[in-house]
């Protein structure tokens, strides 16, 4: 089956003349070979296909061509280009050090795959809402410019649960065909639904499908889970991903960053930092992001270029009434 799709996903590029593409579908069959036992056979394709690269010798890296999901496809997934990156997030250290690893991989693959080795591409992320998840998957698209597919859970999740495993092979087969990330957000629906009715066996059928897909799939795409509940997760679920990667509401010191570096162009020389960062303890990354702008829109609707106390002191208590939280 899996060389099958390798074989349709080889036309589909010959035939759109994506050469780039073609060759990143290569190196996926030289994968398959070489777990399959055939060591000389995959060797020779690598080789074909790095002495391929090397003539080419591209001047600058285009953006992989965005073209638009059709069919089916095109109700379970939206996709756009992010102009999202890693230096607009401010991230605690180990945390970016882990992201700019599987960045790395990710833009090392070649090198990789011609020692056998697997760049990391499925990742689960775990972690409270506005915590930087979204905005992971997003600069991670942005950083390897390719396109950003976010699965749509409404439209995946069928009130027949067989329909929705073959929604899932459908997502899963778009990845042998165009390189990208793939962002299953809210990714506890499939889990947090096994109480709601009767209908146990079947859910668990989709949840198997899942397993079985992402296990198999190797793909070039970069796969990207997140959730707010990882509680609700089935445990198989994490021994079937690359990295796990957990998320959590800023200390005082990444909270000071996050509202530094968003008043960059404005005056702070006024602002008790110590009280205000106190003042927003329990608000995540994104809150702290709009209390910064809404800061930001007192001063410049007064005509002023500094931002002063009661700026960010009314802007975080906005944050904090119930009506945001």
């Amino acid at each position: 089956m899996t060389a099958s799709r390798h074989l349709i996903a080889l036309l589909k590029s010959h035939i759109d003349g994506d050469s780039e593409h073609f060759l990143s579908v290569a190196m996926q069959v030289a994968a398959h070979e070489a777990r399959q036992g055939h060591g000389k056979l995959a060797q020779e394709l690598r080789d074909l296909v790095d002495d391929a690269r090397q003539r080419t010798k591209e001047r600058g890296k285009k953006p992989v061509p965005l073209a638009q999901p059709k069919g089916e496809l095109a109700g379970l997934v939206s996709v756009s280009y992010s102009d999202t990156r890693f230096s607009s997030m401010v991230l605690p250290g180990d945390l970016e050090e882990r992201l700019k690893r599987v960045l790395t991989e990710q833009r090392q693959q070649h090198r990789l795959r011609n020692h056998g080795l697997v760049p990391r591409r499925k990742l689960l992320l775990l972690g409270p809402p506005g915590s930087g998840k979204t905005m992971t998957a997003a600069a991670l698209a942005g950083e390897l410019r390719v396109p950003l597919f976010t699965v749509v859970f409404d439209t995946l999740i069928s009130k027949f649960m067989g329909e929705t495993a073959s929604k899932l092979r459908i997502v899963f087969d778009a990845m042998i065909g165009t390189r990208g990330v793939y962002f299953f957000d809210e990714f506890d629906a499939i889990g947090s639904r096994r109480g709601e009715r009767n209908d146990v066996g079947e859910i668990r059928r989709v949840l198997n499908s899942f397993l079985q897909l992402l296990e198999n799939d190797d793909s070039d795409g970069l796969i990207i889970a997140a959730t707010n509940h990882p509680e609700l997760l089935d445990p198989a679920l994490f021994r079937r991903f690359d990295d796990v990667i957990r998320y959590a509401l800023p200390d005082d010191k990444i909270a000071e960053r996050i509202l530094k570096n968003r008043l960059a162009t404005f005056g702070t020389e006024e602002v008790d930092w110590e009280a205000v960062v106190k003042s927003a303890e329990g608000l995540s990354q994104s809150e702290l992001a709009r209390a910064a702008d809404e800061a930001a829109k007192r001063a410049v609707l007064v005509e002023r270029t500094i931002i002063v106390q009661d700026d960010l002191s009314a802007a975080i208590a906005e944050r904090k009434t119930p009506t945001h939280t």
